[in-house]
């Protein structure tokens, strides 16, 4: 779940929208009325989204999206004049008066958009280069050797060990080889 932070240099602005989003079932992480704070809990977290309006009393837009982690999304509620030319790279748009399915729809979008790259970031951090495909396979030898275990069964004791440990399968099998060399 996205972290989302409503910031508006009103304050009756920044509680409608979140009031909008929280009976639409999206929880909104913060409210800020300056952009100082949206940094302030934008580093407290890995990604979110940042909904807001054309300037804060203390910056404008883009110098927020300038200063945001790279993983935040921001969407931008402002007169479609004032976006300029285009928007930002990590910056979309929605045209004033907001149109409450507009902005619950472009949030949702927003946030489905950060869950897969979550996932593909988990999935990707589980791939081993070659040296470290290498050892597990040399701990699982050992242990098939030594411990007369099948292929099977040496995979999933290194598993249910580096589990338990709370270790990487390569770090685990760096262990189990130290131990049983000596």
């Amino acid at each position: 779940m996205s972290n989302i932070i409503v910031a508006f240099s009103k304050r009756d602005n920044a509680v409608h929208i979140r009031n909008i989003l929280v009976k639409s079932g999206i929880d909104v992480s913060a409210v800020c009325l300056t952009g100082a704070k949206v940094l302030q809990y934008a580093e407290m977290w890995n990604d979110g989204i940042v909904v807001c309006g054309f300037a804060l009393p203390d910056m404008q837009y883009t110098q927020l999206r300038e200063y945001l982690p790279d993983r935040f999304e921001m969407l931008l509620a402002a007169s479609p004049d004032r976006w300029m030319d285009q928007l930002p790279d990590g910056v979309m748009g929605l045209p004033m008066p907001l149109k409450v399915y507009d902005l619950i729809n472009t949030v949702e979008m927003i946030q489905e958009t950060q869950e897969r790259a979550r996932r593909r970031r988990r999935l990707s951090g589980r791939t081993r280069n070659e040296s470290e495909k290498q050892i597990v396979e040399q701990a699982k030898a050992l242990l098939m050797e030594r411990n007369h275990m099948s292929e099977e069964e040496a995979h999933r004791y290194i598993q249910k060990t580096s589990m338990a440990g709370g270790n990487n399968m390569t770090e685990t099998a760096r262990m189990i080889l130290t131990v049983m060399k000596d």
